[in-house]
């Protein structure tokens, strides 16, 4: 090799863990040198004593195109000529103990295929981006603001090509097609993917990366998932990947004893494996490794322009115990359970990606009280847009899943959410977890004979949509779908040929919009002034009512949301206003254009005089059964 591309500098901020477009140094770049056309390889392996680059073009002989090493930095390199993009090719490491491993590429572009395991050599240039205005937007204002409704996608199993292809996949190019519209006419904001960064198992649904600078083989090229994003911008859409740095897989192949030692892992298990997950934890302390993920992070913004990160298994990360017994795992310098090189590391990425990206999100799905999660670094907090909450899904669920009988008794599991709902700043997740492995599908939760199923199911979605927070659904729950979420099959898209599940969609759909043209609904999710409980103690007549508003210099009319978990209407039923006029409905649960029983006639309501629930007013609502009514006003 005559020249290099990588500088001492490189080397040096690489090794300080500050080199935040490392993925243009190491890896397979084509490029000419000496004028002459090839491939120039770069990988980390330390503690190797050789490093050679291997593949069909030298028949996987190691002793052909043998890596320089660049000292201390652990840095190999070299430059081969006439091999271009499209070559498959691994590093083959020899370790100090003399054993021979054949490894993927980490920063890798491309990855074949499964089951084939080989990087491949590939070009991010030459795509032609035309989503220079929505980047522009999207940097201005605050999201907290904005109306945020993801639409989580497993692209593999959204929706089965119709031809005999196999693997059988959809193509990004097909979802263009056939996807991209379909979120943009339901009314969500976002779609959220999972399974973007390559992964050697489909059932594991994308949460065992191997490819981490790698877009998925499954559905086409990396020029492929560009159109998609673009299209996606184009059409008003956001994009959002679920990023997995808490963990990944020991294949072969991958990152596990990568130079024949612990390089990106702890070499003690209790601080450098999930047992439970059969999985490595990354040693985030190590600069190259901090190094690899906050580049990474960056990198999915930079080259494919996508819109957030959905940081996967937060807590696992927080927590040196995290599903471990009692001597299972190591304390901290301090002799605490948290994993301070973790909360260091989510921090310099959260910062470094706000910095370098404004607009981009960063989301935790983050299970535990921690405290901060949405609180800038500078004021102790992980730098996080949004959080999960957890423990609104969770008792929102248990709650719905019970008779109506029972609701009285666990009033709480409604309630209990307005206690923290501003704590940090909400997502209201119903994902893809909550309807697999047993606990079934949102629609097959809900009690009763199918009608009242069906009723609990618009009342939950009404729920979800006025709740504060930011929105997410995962794919074939928007219209009912009755079987759980299966990774091998599609969504069972035939159920919209049934007028009933089609009428839960036009629910949903309608909800959407509703959210997405109502500051009421989206502007206040993170601020405690926007909302009013009016009647959140009735826990007899399992019946509550809350308000909703806009905050700002134009607030306009408020949003009164008021909910009957029970399959007893309830005529009249008083709710306490602050303001004196007529109130228009906004939206009926059950209304029986879907699926409902139009029980409440009422399209305005005009107050009477007389104090209710702290207010000078009173409306009288005719509540529907198993229902839920939104009122706007006054007028």
């Amino acid at each position: 090799m005559t020249d290099s591309h990588i500088s001492d500098f490189d080397l040096y901020l690489f090794g300080e863990g500050r080199h935040e477009r490392i993925y243009d140094k190491l890896g397979a770049h084509p490029v000419a040198m000496d004028g002459r056309a090839g491939t120039r390889f770069a990988v980390w392996a330390p503690n190797a004593r050789r490093v050679s680059v291997v593949g069909p073009f030298n028949y996987w002989n190691g002793n052909i195109h043998v890596m320089q090493s660049r000292g201390s930095s652990g840095v190999w390199e070299s430059f081969i000529p006439d091999v271009g993009a499209g070559s498959e090719y691994k590093y083959e490491i020899r370790s100090q103990e003399g054993h021979l491993l054949l490894k993927a590429d980490p920063y890798g572009f491309s990855g074949e295929l499964r089951p084939g395991s080989s990087s491949v050599v590939t070009s991010l240039d030459g795509y032609a981006w035309d989503d220079a205005q929505w980047i522009a937007r999207r940097a201005q204002g605050d999201p907290r603001r904005r109306a945020l409704n993801a639409y989580e996608v497993h692209l593999g199993s959204w929706r089965k090509p119709w031809d005999e292809r196999r693997p059988p996949f959809m193509s990004w190019r097909e979802a263009v097609e056939q996807l991209v519209p379909y979120i943009k006419e339901m009314g969500f904001t976002h779609v959220e993917l999972m399974g973007v960064a390559e992964h050697p198992l489909d059932a594991s649904w994308g949460y065992q990366v191997v490819g981490y600078y790698a877009a998925t083989s499954r559905y086409g090229s990396p020029h492929d998932f560009m159109f998609f994003v673009d299209s996606c911008h184009r059409a008003g859409i956001g994009v959002i990947l679920d990023w997995v740095p808490a963990h990944f897989p020991r294949d072969a192949h991958g990152l596990a004893d990568f130079d024949g030692t612990a390089l990106y892992e702890h070499a003690d298990s209790r601080l450098g494996e999930h047992t439970e997950w059969g999985t490595k934890i990354f040693n985030y302390g190590r600069h190259e490794v901090r190094n690899f993920l906050v580049a990474n992070a960056l990198f999915w913004a930079d080259r494919y322009h996508i819109d957030g990160l959905r940081v996967d298994a937060v807590a696992s990360m927080l927590y040196l115990d995290y599903s471990r017994k009692a001597g299972e795992w190591l304390p901290n310098r301090h002799g605490g359970r948290e994993n301070l090189e973790a909360i260091d590391f989510l921090r310099v990425m959260n910062n470094a990606v706000h910095r370098a990206f404004p607009g981009v999100l960063t989301i935790a799905e983050e299970s535990t009280s921690f405290p901060g999660v949405t609180r800038p670094p500078e004021y102790g907090g992980l730098g996080f847009n949004f959080k999960w909450n957890m423990g609104w899904m969770n008792d929102t669920l248990r709650y719905v899943a019970l008779d109506p009988v029972y609701r009285r008794f666990n009033h709480h599991f409604i309630t209990f959410s307005f206690v923290y709902a501003w704590s940090e700043n909400f997502i209201l997740p119903i994902s893809h977890d909550e309807v697999v492995h047993g606990k079934r599908s949102l629609l097959g939760k809900m009690p009763g004979d199918d009608w009242q199923k069906r009723a609990n199911f618009r009342l939950f979605c009404a729920y979800q949509c006025a709740h504060p927070g930011k929105k997410l659904l995962f794919m074939g729950s928007e219209f009912g779908q009755w079987t759980e979420w299966r990774d091998h099959d599609d969504v069972d898209w035939r159920l919209l040929n049934d007028p009933l599940h089609e009428a839960l969609r036009d629910c949903v759909r309608n909800l959407n919009h509703l959210y997405l043209g109502s500051p009421q609904l989206h502007g206040s999710d993170c601020d405690h002034e926007g909302f009013r409980g009016i009647d959140m103690d009735n826990a007899n007549d399992s019946v509550w009512a809350f308000q909703r508003s806009a905050t700002g210099d134009d607030p306009g009319a408020p949003i009164i949301c008021v909910f009957n978990a029970t399959p007893v209407p309830r005529d009249g039923y008083a709710i306490g206003v602050t303001q004196r006029g007529t109130y228009r409905k906004l939206f009926d649960s059950d209304d029986p254009r879907f699926g409902g029983s139009g029980y409440s006639r009422q399209s305005d309501v005009t107050t009477s005089d007389g104090a209710w629930h702290g207010g000078p007013f009173t409306l009288h609502i005719d509540l529907p059964p198993l229902g839920a009514v939104f009122f706007l006003g006054p007028l």
